[in-house]
């Protein structure tokens, strides 16, 4: 959808986010979406690593009944 938009459209949206949310602001949220990308990033390679090594049996609980 993304590369479906001209550079008139993204001009449009950009006017009508400064409008909605104001001009000091747009730069904040940027930096929290960028933020926000990097994490989801950092956790999809964690998870593809703790797939790729073996899994190990968790410690049996010694000493304690129920």
């Amino acid at each position: 959808m993304i590369g479906m938009l001209g550079p008139e459209s993204v001009t449009i949206l950009l006017l009508i986010a400064v409008l909605f949310f104001g001009a000091k602001r747009l730069p904040e949220m940027a930096r929290s979406l960028g933020r926000a990308k990097t994490e989801f990033k950092k956790g999809q390679l964690e998870g593809d690593q703790e797939e790729k090594q073996p899994h190990e049996a968790p410690p049996a609980d010694k000493g304690q009944t129920p």
